[in-house]
């Protein structure tokens, strides 16, 4: 049975982003100029990223992408792990055919990587409608096409939990991702998350502090830790730590299996250093794994 190429149409443009592409092209072209960050001295496995509306947390993102690409070719292949906020679907849900549409055109899947992500079986399925209204990866997309319009994608909207299990599975991930490398295959590995929601200010920077060593020395079991106890820590206005704490935990642990050994901080903010309210604010960071 041959399935139909799916296409998997925006569903937050023109609230997330710009629905119209020059309009949209401008934004891009604003983060990718504002973009802050290290120096990044080796060519990098991975990123972590943040997710929230292009205005608010574009910059930190841009960040992201352009040291997750800036020693790749023309037509990486990026495996993105997105959050999964409804959480209807609980594994890790692939997205393995067709493409993905933003307003400057489309983003093709690779096939193949992803009918093998999807066959190392549980907790991973192939299964495109989880992706359906979640924006987590869809945000990514304008910053990859500018700068890699080459570029094809591997989806997984990731709702997998945060245990032993969650991590053995980002192991099998990593071991699987840098086979493929081995084989002359360019992956790379992006993470897609926000960090603390709903403190002032200054809270959540110091809740991003307090996650980055654990995220950067890439020990999923001690990150997955600490998150809770910032979620269970009674904090005002701290609902989490992470909202992608489930793609983080996987990636950090497919990161070290891939042969990643630390992470640098590219760029650190919150929503009110975009202009949003500074008493409720999402915190956003970029980190590049190598």
């Amino acid at each position: 049975m041959i399935r139909a190429r799916a296409i998997r149409e925006p569903a937050v443009a023109g609230s997330f982003y710009p629905a119209g592409s020059e309009r949209l092209s401008e934004l891009v072209a604003a983060c990718l100029a504002a973009a802050p960050g290290a120096h990044v001295e080796t060519p990098s496995l991975g990123a972590l990223v943040p997710h929230a509306g292009l205005v608010y947390s574009g910059a930190v993102a841009a960040a992201g992408w352009q040291a997750l690409l800036a020693g790749a070719g023309s037509a990486p292949t990026v495996v993105i792990l997105g959050t999964n906020h409804s959480a209807w679907f609980e594994g890790v849900a692939v997205f393995d055919t067709g493409a993905w549409r933003q307003p400057a055109g489309e983003v093709a899947v690779d096939e193949w990587v992803a009918r093998e992500v999807a066959s190392l079986g549980p907790p991973f399925a192939a299964n495109p409608g989880a992706h359906r209204d979640e924006h987590s990866i869809e945000v990514q997309l304008p910053l990859l096409y500018a700068l890699r319009p080459g570029a094809r994608i591997v989806p997984c909207s990731v709702a997998a939990g945060t245990g032993q299990a969650a991590v053995e599975a980002g192991r099998r991930l990593g071991a699987r991702l840098g086979a493929m490398r081995a084989d002359g295959r360019e992956i790379l590995l992006a993470i897609s998350t926000d960090m603390a929601h709903y403190p002032a200010h200054d809270v959540a920077v110091a809740v991003t502090e307090r996650l980055l060593p654990s995220i950067v020395s890439l020990d999923a079991e001690l990150l997955a830790t600490r998150e809770q106890a910032e979620a269970r820590s009674g904090a005002r206005g701290v609902v989490c730590g992470m909202c992608g704490i489930q793609p983080a935990v996987l990636g950090l642990a497919a990161l070290r299996a891939m042969g990643a050994a630390g992470g640098t901080v590219l760029a650190a903010a919150t929503s009110a250093d975009a202009g949003g309210p500074p008493d409720r604010t999402v915190g956003y960071l970029a980190v590049a794994f190598a």
